[in-house]
């Protein structure tokens, strides 16, 4: 066979290698892993106000394995869906979310005070989830054509500018200050690792801590919170009992824990057990170990996003790829974050294991989009 032959039989195998790549194991592993744990860990924290609010013991585990089983689903799907198709789409995808925050202001289910939410057929969806990955395929798409241009003001950092003003705006009016921070957070993170001008990214950096501050100050149950954080014992019996509560449960868990099953704060102690304080659950009932594990499990899914975001075939999905785990990162951290008292109280539920619906299934789905791009990358078997 010539040198010539030789040369083109190489190129159709490395391409057919490539394309027979299979999906990324480590990061299936740490998915199913925070997803597994998550639904005992929900059955584990709402046994009692299951009992008690439902007549069920098992009413939201079931709810919680059926969202993970159509997580399961939408995950599988998502793999197998070549993640160009959302660089096509990325403007209908963005007009979808809009269009879906908007109508949620008029006519969401109204829950607390907050219109966050759409009911059907018993299920919720919440548009800002999303909004959050609508936002990451129009950022990458965009930052793709723009190339040089990004680090312009007029055509790379204003068009960002505005994006963030409307998405985060939209949320905010629901009203929900903290998810409308995590879609800032991300939209500067995705201008950032785009290029982007790093003047303009300290400046927007510093008007979305501005804004962040004097939206909390100039509410005033966002501003007990933030009283409540400065100094958590000057009302244990309002503001300040959730963090307390955290900490207790956290504290006396110690090294081991007190074993599944056995926790007492989910004795309708902690508020939100089984939501957005289960990480004091699980720091209660598993000890110091099992939350280490959990932190673990999430530090390995993150930097195994990192590396296909590395590794990625080209420009767009390398981007996409950063965008949805710096999403799941963020979001860790401030969860994580609160339970230790190390913010102000937001209501920023654990990715995979608090319960719901909505961010569950659209966690996985994103996974989903993550896997597809692990196909195309040469780093799935390593």
């Amino acid at each position: 066979m010539s040198v010539e032959k030789k040369n083109v039989q190489r190129v159709k195998n490395s391409k057919k290698s490539k394309k027979s790549n299979p999906s990324d194991f480590i990061l299936i592993f740490c998915i199913m892993s925070l997803v597994c744990i998550g639904v005992i860990m929900v059955f584990s924290a709402s046994i009692y106000t299951s009992s008690i609010e439902y007549n069920d013991q098992y009413h939201l585990f079931k709810k919680q394995l059926i969202f993970a089983l159509i997580g399961t689903v939408a995950m599988i799907i998502t793999s197998k869906i070549d993640y160009r198709i959302y660089q096509k789409y990325s403007r209908v995808i963005m007009g979808i979310a809009v269009v879906l925050l908007i109508l949620v202001l008029f006519v969401g289910t109204k829950a607390n005070g907050a219109r966050r939410w759409f009911n059907i057929a018993g299920v919720s969806l919440q548009p800002s989830e999303v909004a959050k990955y609508a936002v990451i395929i129009f950022s990458a798409a965009n930052m793709t054509k723009m190339k040089e241009e990004i680090r312009t003001f007029t055509k790379g950092f204003l068009p960002f500018v505005v994006l963030m003003a409307v998405i985060c705006g939209l949320i905010y009016l629901q009203p929900n200050l903290s998810t409308a921070l995590v879609m800032a957070c991300i939209i500067i993170a995705m201008f950032f690792i785009g290029g982007g001008n790093l003047a303009y990214i300290f400046a927007s950096g510093g008007l979305l801590v501005v804004a962040a501050l004097a939206a909390m100050l100039l509410t005033g149950w966002r501003s007990n919170r933030l009283t409540s954080f400065l100094d958590p014992e000057a009302d244990l019996a309002g503001v300040g009992w959730q963090t307390k509560q955290s900490k207790l449960a956290l504290g006396s868990g110690g090294i081991f824990g007190q074993g599944l099953g056995n926790g007492k704060q989910k004795m309708f102690y902690l508020p939100e057990a089984q939501n957005d304080f289960i990480f004091a659950h699980i720091g209660e009932e598993l000890g110091l170990i099992g939350t280490l594990l959990i932190l673990a499990l999430f530090l390995l899914l993150i930097w195994r996003g990192l590396r296909i975001a590395l590794y990625a075939p080209d420009t767009f999905s390398s981007l996409i790829s950063f965008g949805i785990i710096f999403m799941v990162a963020i979001q860790v951290i401030i969860n994580v974050c609160v339970v230790t008292q190390l913010i102000p109280v937001t209501g920023m539920p654990l990715p995979f294991i608090s319960a719901g619906g909505s961010s569950l299934i659209f966690l996985m789905a994103g996974m989903g989009i993550l896997l597809n791009i692990s196909k195309k990358t040469p780093i799935s078997r390593r």
